[in-house]
């Protein structure tokens, strides 16, 4: 028994080997995953269900609100693009074709998909309460399309589903079995990225990605602690959609608290900070005139 468990196992591992798929490095934290899903077929899903999701979203009335989400994410896009262009990541840059809106809702979320199709809902924006703290949050959600989160999460289900298939299946028909497990993985998925829950890891990723991006942007990242101060208060027990599969509020806060002297090297410099920029003793950053841009409610 013990030999026939062995060899199951073997031929298993040799199948999951078989369908390696595709290494790559995640920006920012150069982190190495491997991807069973091509760019092409996660950009063609994700495609079909923004225009679904768009087809029934009703648009902010709202043009102030709608202008700064725009501005906003223009401007996180275009870091993110020189980044990628000045660290031999160019070929990405295809990958993405940005849109930003802003859904009228009061659900406190925000959401990208790959490709670049950001919705904010407008709850979130009374939370966010000015551009920088808004910045940070779509950093975040751009920073899980640039890192592949969605094709990493579904290429993790494909290994589980092969390894149930071959272990349940007959052997000698599991040859070419790649096409129909990505189909499988596809319809079990349902692939509504808006609702999309992540692993802890990822979420952490995309907080640690996100915040340089805001950063770079030049959006003073000192913002990010009292925002997610803000966002665990709001919640009331975690339980937002931005929070799935979340790290704790405290441990979220405090990672980031440990970037910030990281983030503000970006922020200096990206010739948005200001002249007189020094950091307290407490650690948050004090400006010099400007107090930010607040968004205007209606």
């Amino acid at each position: 028994m013990k030999k026939v468990k062995f060899l199951l196992f073997t031929f298993v591992a040799a199948i999951l080997m078989s369908a390696c798929g595709t290494t790559s490095v995640v920006p920012i934290t150069g982190r190495k995953h491997n991807l069973l899903v091509s760019d092409a077929e996660i950009l063609s899903l994700s495609n079909q269900e923004y225009s679904k999701y768009m087809q029934r979203a009703k648009r902010s009335s709202n043009a102030t609100n709608t202008a700064m989400v725009q501005r906003v994410g223009k401007r996180l896009a275009s870091a993110v693009e020189t980044y990628l262009g000045n660290n031999g990541m160019a070929s990405e840059i295809q990958n993405f074709q940005w849109e930003f809106n802003l859904v009228a809702s009061n659900e406190v979320n925000a959401f990208c998909m790959p490709g670049g199709k950001i919705v904010v809902y407008e709850g979130l924006l009374p939370i966010t309460q000015n551009e920088a703290s808004l910045a940070v949050v779509l950093g975040h959600e751009i920073a899980h399309a640039v890192a592949k989160h969605s094709a990493e999460q579904m290429s993790k289900k494909m290994r589980q589903q092969y390894a149930t298939q071959i272990g349940g299946a007959v052997l000698g028909q599991v040859a070419g079995q790649n096409t129909a497990a990505i189909a499988t993985a596809i319809a079990q998925q349902g692939f509504s990225f808006a609702n999309l829950k992540y692993s802890r890891d990822d979420e952490t990723e995309a907080d640690h990605i996100g915040l340089i991006f805001a950063a770079m942007a030049g959006y003073d990242p000192a913002v990010a602690v009292p925002f997610w101060q803000r966002m665990a208060t709001q919640s009331g027990g975690n339980q937002n959609d931005m929070f799935s599969d979340h790290p704790s509020d405290a441990k979220r806060i405090a990672a980031i608290q440990a970037l910030l002297p990281t983030a503000r090297q970006y922020y200096r410099a990206s010739g948005y900070a200001p002249s007189q920029f020094v950091v307290s003793k407490t650690g948050t950053t004090k400006k010099s005139g400007s107090t930010g841009h607040k968004f205007k409610r209606r």
